[in-house]
């Protein structure tokens, strides 16, 4: 007589797990069943209060100049930087950071040009606050983008390290600057030993004591600055003749506890604001700060993290919209108050719709 096969032991293994009902207590996807449900448990929200977005700025009346190693940045001319201001300000977005691009004719060893009553940049901050009184305008202190050589401060007279004290007296030059131009914040990026004292010092001095300083406290000797380079124009310089390098003022990208000596000195030194930069590789400094001080935190997503995310996305291996979005929301997880980044304004646009 014929009899049916015996059923195989995982058939009865699967009916077995198919009526499987656990007695679970806690199940935390119950959060996660709905759009509307995750946004009432959503811990961590983007807006477009919280970037502040780098310009670069050059003389002349040329169209704006597109930024090859960044794709959408451009340079822009006096006229047309007020224009992206105004619609910054228009999306929400409440600050700039301005950064100077000059002819390489006009650099020398001391970046002396940028400390003239007529600078590049005092010209900026004078048309932008003109023209956009109400947003937040910050500069930066530090030399590179006027010295032949590249380096953020002055060299010394042998000319194999950059000068801490010599630079911080240029740099309290160019604050000063800056300050009268109508700048709200300045913000050194040079990593001198003492520079925010020194500035806040000489700023409550001269009469600027409601200029704010925004510290780059931990700035680290990153691989990751290289489309900013070529936006200032610095990538063929930045090297000493000698052992000596940028290296020399800049953090040691192996190094934690370091960032934290830092952000404190900067701190009692005066930081109104104090940051981390690069931003998406350094999350655990962003975090440490955050809970080291209670003064506000700025992070730095930079040029190279902007420019991979963007290489990516041509090539069709990374969404570019969610993929911004994530590293954007990171980052402000991670600790930060504030993000400077280069997606300032596609960021506005698409979180007001």
């Amino acid at each position: 007589m014929w009899q049916a096969p015996a059923r195989p032991v995982w058939v009865g293994r699967l009916n077995a797990m198919a009526s499987l009902k656990l007695d679970l207590t806690h199940r935390p996807r119950r959060l996660r069943r709905t759009p509307s449900l995750r946004a009432l448990v959503e811990e961590t929200v983007l807006r477009p209060q919280d970037f502040i977005a780098p310009l670069f700025v050059v003389d002349g009346h040329g169209a704006p100049e597109p930024i090859a190693s960044m794709p959408g940045i451009f340079r822009y001319n006096l006229d047309d930087l007020v224009t992206e201001c105004r619609a910054l300000r228009d999306l929400g977005v409440p600050a700039v950071d301005l950064f100077g691009k000059i002819d390489e004719q006009l650099k020398d060893a001391d970046g002396t040009v940028a400390l003239r009553e007529d600078a590049l940049v005092a010209r900026a901050v004078r048309a932008v606050k003109a023209a956009v009184p109400e947003l937040t305008v910050i500069t930066d202190i530090a030399l590179d983008p006027y010295t032949t050589h590249g380096h953020d401060g002055v060299l010394s007279a042998d000319g194999r390290e950059v000068d801490n004290d010599r630079t911080i007296a240029s740099l309290i030059e160019m604050a000063l600057l800056h300050a009268r131009a109508g700048a709200d914040m300045i913000s050194p990026s040079d990593m001198m030993d003492g520079r925010v004292g020194a500035l806040r010092q000489a700023l409550d001095a001269s009469g600027f004591e409601r200029v704010s300083i925004m510290a780059y406290s931990a700035k680290y000797a990153s691989a990751f600055y290289g489309p900013f380079r070529d936006a200032v124009g610095t990538s063929s310089v930045g090297k000493i003749a000698g052992p000596s390098d940028k290296r020399t003022y800049q953090l040691n990208p192996a190094n934690r506890r370091e960032a934290l000596v830092e952000v404190s000195l900067d701190v009692d030194e005066g930081a109104d604001i104090v940051m981390v930069k690069p931003a998406g590789p350094y999350l655990d400094i962003i975090r440490d700060v955050r809970e080291m001080t209670d003064k506000p935190v700025a992070a730095y997503q930079v040029s190279g993290e902007y420019a991979q995310i963007h290489a990516a996305a041509e090539r069709g291996w990374l969404d570019l919209a969610r993929c911004r979005h994530e590293s954007l929301l990171s980052i402000k997880r991670a600790g930060a108050d504030m993000i400077l980044t280069y997606f300032a304004k596609d960021m506005a646009q698409a979180l007001r719709g």
